[in-house]
């Protein structure tokens, strides 16, 4: 008896010793990655090295942006609670970018202000680039709290977060919805801003924290008003890839291409009723990379004690009934088209008068031909189904 209790014994801390070892080797080969080590380039200043936090990063327009950033040699770290964001945007942007101190994801929720003030603290960041939001206008009316929280107290968090520590440039991510539905066109920097749905209000009530802070602050801002983006990454790296739950709030052009690759039956054209020449609405759609591009330009101009506010569109409206045209061409399949009633918080008509960012930034929007940049983006589209293929946790 006492020699088997021995055996027993003895077969245990045999097992105890070999789990130690291996979670002891374990822990000095993740301790040689790239991913462990890199962080402490993260946590200090270095010359010659611009370090930009982008919120929202693992989103549509925020992982572009991130390329963007990346390829220009900007330091990157995305801060993303994945709730819209895509953790396979990230995988393609680590794998284009795999050198220690270029990129680091972080997940977390700007909504919880230990984690927020944590980031901040361990990491030297110069500049942030605010994308993170909830960004549906039909959704902001059925859930107007989530918006105000998402948005405009969460924007507070992350400003607060810069003050007390000091990061003194931020490009923040605005909208056309703030204007409203302005009775002249082009919307201009100086039209009044009335929005009509919670979404333009959080947006507006974000700029007017930002405003009113920036009274006190040496701090440079850029407050950039973008309108309906379309497109994708030219080379095909990255796309849009909304959760499923989303499609129905989704942009018009994640409809068409659901409609094309019969995912959805046919495509929802939501109002033919609006005082427009073909009773659809009209937008401005600007490509995610001239987006982008301007979002860079805001960076390299940003001046401390400076607000700059700018209109970031391509001057030309263009209706849904058109957008679909170029949809079905873009796509070769004649998607079925279903007309329904008004969607409750949209406008008639919206577009931009660019001329102010061109003026001051020397931006001017480049790929604005509709067609192509669908085409481009079914491209992406149709040779990633599933998306990024990647699963969220």
């Amino acid at each position: 008896m006492d020699f088997v209790d021995s055996k027993r014994k003895n077969n245990f801390s045999v097992r105890i010793f070999l789990a130690a070892f291996l979670i002891s080797l374990s822990i000095f080969w993740f301790k040689q990655s790239p991913i462990f080590s890199s962080p402490n380039l993260f946590s200090k200043p270095e010359a010659g090295v611009t370090h930009v936090l982008v919120t929202g990063g693992a989103g549509y327009i925020g992982s572009h942006a991130s390329l963007r950033l990346l390829k220009d040699s900007y330091r990157v770290t995305i801060v993303d609670n994945l709730s819209r964001g895509n953790l396979g945007a990230v995988k393609v942007l680590k794998e284009l970018f795999p050198e220690p101190g270029r990129l680091q994801f972080i997940y977390a929720d700007l909504g919880d202000k230990q984690a927020v003030n944590k980031i901040f603290r361990e990491n030297a960041f110069d500049a942030v680039m605010h994308f993170a939001a909830v960004a549906y206008v039909g959704e902001s009316t059925l859930q107007p709290l989530r918006y105000y929280h998402n948005i405009t107290s969460n924007t507070l968090l992350v400003l607060e977060a810069m003050a007390a520590h000091k990061v003194k440039t931020l490009i923040y991510s605005s909208t056309c919805a703030t204007y409203g539905e302005p009775e002249k066109m082009p919307i201009t920097e100086e039209t009044e801003q009335v929005p009509i749905n919670p979404y333009g209000k959080a947006k507006k009530m974000a700029e007017d924290i930002i405003l009113d802070f920036s009274k006190n602050s040496d701090m440079a801002i850029m407050i950039l008003r973008y309108f309906n983006v379309i497109g994708s990454d030219p080379e095909g790296r990255l796309g849009e890839a909304p959760r499923p739950e989303l499609r129905e709030q989704g942009r018009i052009s994640g409809a068409c291409f659901d409609a094309a690759r019969g995912i959805i039956p046919g495509l929802k054209v939501k109002g033919t009723d609006y005082k427009t020449a073909d009773g659809t609405c009209v937008r401005d759609y600007i490509d995610v990379t001239d987006l982008v591009d301007a979002h860079v330009k805001a960076l390299a101009n940003a001046k401390p004690g400076k607000v700059g506010i700018y209109n970031v569109g391509t001057g030309k409206g263009r209706s849904v009934r058109e957008f679909v045209e170029a949809c079905k061409k873009a796509t070769g399949v004649d998607i079925k088209v279903e007309y329904l009633d008004r969607r409750p918080g949209d406008y008639a008509e919206v577009y931009s008068d660019p001329s102010k960012i061109a003026r001051e930034l020397n931006w001017t929007a480049m790929y604005t031909n509709l067609q192509k940049s669908l085409e481009i983006a079914w491209k992406w589209q149709s040779s990633h189904l599933n998306g990024y293929g990647f699963q969220n946790p």
